[in-house]
């Protein structure tokens, strides 16, 4: 089907509904429909019937998707049937379990390599190199990266943002507790975890204001 423009809500619902088509079990029903799938997930049933019909046109009425197809056209929307090469900056603990991290590959997410002031912290688990920080321009134009991950404490995030922007990179996933300033055409996805964090904490408190 033709691409869609889509917001940025529901691109990050998109990998939910293909994780719950993926969990069921075998001897599942060939179709499922958008009401199914909305009662599994929690979720209102026009949201969820408008999300399906920006990446998918094979739902039919009273039927429902058949179910493979459905986890194909969300796959192909995200672009996880094309393997994405991507660097990372920042060689430390996060870095390396994000280098060893296997089920990236299953969302076409391959990091090469990893860049750091000091490129012995490889880690033989990941089996990526780790090159020193002053090869990352001329690594990304030879392999044509166009994506970088910055692992860095938050004090290093702006300076490092800019080496990539300057390597040739395009989007930039960024693990650092820090705000970086990009120019236009730069996509920056932050995870920020002192967000998530709070979310969660204030649900708790909420949880446990309500038994009192």
């Amino acid at each position: 089907m033709e691409r869609k423009e889509i917001s940025k809500s529901v691109l990050k619902r998109l990998p939910g509904y293909l994780a719950y088509l993926k969990s069921l079990p075998e001897g599942t029903a060939t179709y499922i429909s958008a009401t199914a799938l909305a009662n599994a997930l929690g979720m209102g049933e026009v949201q969820v019937r408008k999300d399906l019909a920006m990446v998918s046109d094979g739902g039919r009425p009273k039927i429902g998707y058949l179910r493979e197809r459905l986890m194909e056209d969300i796959s192909q929307f995200l672009g996880y049937d094309n393997t994405t090469d991507a660097i990372l900056i920042g060689a430390g603990k996060l870095g390396q379990a994000l280098m060893g991290y296997k089920g990236f590959q299953e969302y076409g997410l391959n990091i090469l390599a990893a860049f750091d002031e000091n490129p012995d912290k490889e880690n033989p688990a990941a089996k990526r190199p780790v090159y020193h920080i002053s090869k990352l321009e001329s690594y990304c134009r030879t392999h044509k990266v166009l994506m970088g991950i910055i692992t860095v404490p938050g004090e290093y995030a702006q300076k490092v943002c800019d080496q990539l922007i300057a390597s040739g990179i395009k989007a930039i996933w960024n693990f650092a507790p820090a705000h970086l300033d990009v120019p236009a055409g730069i996509l920056v996805q932050h995870e920020n975890m002192a967000t998530s964090l709070a979310v969660l904490s204030m649900h708790l408190q909420a949880q446990m204001k309500d038994k009192k």
